[in-house]
């Protein structure tokens, strides 16, 4: 029974070490914890491979950060809430890039006749501008032209593929070019 009092006794010292072992000061903690990861957002302050050396105000800059699409339900160039969105971070950019001039070009899908889509694409691109200019973009900067659909981006039949199609892209220039 002496021998199992004196594991016992052993057993005892070995707990009290380890307790005192665990009771260090929050600075020697401090010193070999990790760093924190950042939070699995998907979202950083750096830029994506291959982009670290975009430009504040270059055209990469805009189709990058702001993005150059709006798009539209069939048959309508009315502006919906995400369209607005794409275009308010757009007339920020423009007017805070005054170097850039844009072309407006409107595309519709193939749910009418080639006249009705020529016409529905340039009042795609026509409200687009009619916005920005609403925003404070100078209309002597823009110009709308509607190209039906001629310029699809995708030749498709389902209703989810099509909408890539009804859409206006906004592309800067350095001066005006050609309709």
């Amino acid at each position: 029974m002496s021998a199992l009092t004196g594991y016992s006794r052993l057993l005892v010292a070995a707990a009290m070490l380890l307790t005192l072992a665990a009771c260090s000061t929050t600075t020697d903690i401090a010193e070999v914890e990790e760093p924190a990861a950042p939070p699995m957002t998907g979202q950083t302050n750096d830029p994506a491979p291959g982009f670290e050396k975009v430009v504040v105000g270059s055209e990469q800059d805009f189709i990058l950060n702001v993005g150059r699409r709006t798009y539209f339900t069939q048959d309508s160039s009315t502006l919906d809430s995400v369209a607005k969105a794409t275009l308010d971070k757009q007339a920020i950019w423009l007017n805070s890039n005054p170097q850039w001039q844009v072309k407006l070009q409107g595309f519709a899908d193939d749910s009418g006749s080639a006249s009705q889509m020529a016409r529905l694409s340039q009042t795609r691109a026509d409200t687009v501008m009619a916005y920005l200019v609403s925003k404070g973009v100078d209309a002597n900067r823009m110009w709308a032209k509607g190209y039906g659909n001629d310029r699809e981006v995708r030749d498709c039949t389902s209703r989810s593929c099509k909408v890539q199609n009804r859409r206006v892209v906004s592309n800067l220039r350095t001066q005006r070019d050609s309709l």
